[in-house]
């Protein structure tokens, strides 16, 4: 049975289809979720309580996780991953803190100043997924950039346990990273909790992280009436560009590391010539067969392909078509390809560039538009935790000289008022 279906040479009209996402029904999701939203809203630590108790079947009296259980945990992880850890750490707090914005200030014209500072976020929060794979490599990827930009208050929530018990590896993390407050409740209600606050949570400016369908959609509905989120997030994709210089090995080795995500991810080859496809086509099959999770990989690939185009351009317009989440370019002069790419969350250069390095370790951010949202949207970034504000000020010369344009505008529009704290400021001036 083939992994990955082949496409050979399709045309143009098709392409809509073959960059479609695989998506669920979201019917019954969104009114599950909109009754949970509310129940927090209503009900605050009592409803979480019990929504707990409901869903995950265990009893929570408190949901904040102490400093004595912070420092434990400090014991349970090996010293390798911390060594491994601080090291991550160091390269995205570099590559985020070169990011950092310089006020600016221009004179448009003499008697005229305009400035635009950047100001941290007062308190954000964080969902971290817990479950089989706690992704405490997020933490890094949200908690640092957020002390960078300089917020005042950094919160997480994460699932616990059906013995209440958090994983270590989280909360390892966000000490090492400075986060303030840790809660254990997943889930759609913990959006719900920093979107609306409880007397145990505070309510929070902005809310960051990825999360299962049900957090998804929980960030979706809160984000359009009640707080700022990250960005639009759904399942995790990858696209591989490659030609016949790639290793085909490596290339479904990539398709297999971003398929393992999830059952709804999305893994697609484009490349130059059905010899190479065929073969990375086999090499899938032989690593499947030795990945640890396997069965969600396979569930993956039944909507994940194979495209195949001759032409170099015609694979780089493609790219664009998709927008992926990760982009691997793996071809020669990759350099030369990534100069034709429009959309992508983000861009790994080369053949030694996996997308595990960008997930990890490398400096940039791992939380990233998928969808084909990269069209419009950038992955989380220090200017995601901050808000800039513009200011002005103007001399009583720079006024009069901006006055008969000012004046114009506001009466073409209509709007004589704006026109008259013009004119009265200078009629009344005494000087």
């Amino acid at each position: 049975m083939e992994t990955l279906k082949i496409y050979n040479e399709p045309e143009r009209a098709e392409w809509r289809s073959l960059t479609e996402r695989f998506t669920r029904a979201e019917e019954e999701i969104t009114q599950q979720v909109a009754a949970i939203l509310a129940e927090v809203k209503r009900g605050g630590d009592r409803a979480l309580r019990e929504i707990t108790r409901r869903i995950e079947g265990r009893e929570a009296s408190v949901f904040e996780i102490s400093a004595e259980e912070r420092r434990a945990a400090a014991g349970r992880i090996p010293e390798a991953l911390k060594e491994a850890l601080a090291a991550a750490r160091a390269n995205i707090e570099a590559f985020h803190r070169a990011q950092l914005p310089r006020e600016v200030r221009v004179e448009p014209m003499p008697g005229v100043v305009c400035v635009q500072r950047a100001l941290p976020i007062r308190r954000v929060g964080l969902y971290i997924p817990g479950g089989k794979a706690p992704l405490f490599s997020t933490v890094l990827m949200l908690a640092v950039p957020a002390r960078v930009a300089g917020c005042r208050e950094v919160i997480l929530c994460t699932p616990a346990s059906r013995d209440g018990e958090v994983s270590p590896e989280i909360l390892y993390a966000a000490d090492l990273c400075g986060v303030d407050r840790i809660f254990a409740v997943g889930g759609a209600q913990a959006v719900a909790a920093m979107a609306y606050g409880t007397e145990s949570i505070p309510r929070v400016e902005k809310i960051f992280g990825p999360g299962n369908r049900y957090v998804t959609k929980a960030k979706q509905l809160v984000g359009a009436n009640d707080v700022a989120v990250d960005l639009p997030a759904g399942p995790s994709e990858v696209l591989v560009l490659a030609d016949d210089t790639a290793s085909p090995a490596a290339a479904a080795a990539d398709l297999l590391s971003q398929a393992e995500h999830g059952a709804d991810s999305q893994a697609v080859l484009v490349c130059a010539s059905m010899e190479f496809a065929r073969e990375v086509q086999r090499a899938v099959s032989e690593q499947l067969k030795v990945r640890r999770r396997g069965e969600i990989i396979r569930e993956a690939l039944e909507h994940s392909r194979i495209l195949v185009f001759a032409e170099r351009d015609t694979r780089i317009d493609f790219a664009n078509a998709y927008a992926p989440e990760h982009l691997i370019l793996a071809m020669e002069r990759p350099w030369e390809a990534a100069a034709g790419i429009t959309a992508a969350g983000s861009v790994f250069v080369g053949a030694w560039s996996p997308e595990s390095a960008g997930d990890y370790a490398s400096g940039t951010n791992h939380t990233l538009p998928t969808g084909g949202w990269a069209r419009a949207y950038s992955g989380v970034n220090t200017d995601s935790f901050l808000r800039k504000i513009t200011y002005q000020e103007l001399t009583r010369e720079g006024l009069a000289r901006l006055a008969p344009t000012i004046v114009a505008m506001a009466e073409a529009e209509g709007l004589d008022a704006h026109a008259a704290a013009v004119r009265i400021r200078l009629e009344n001036d005494p000087s």
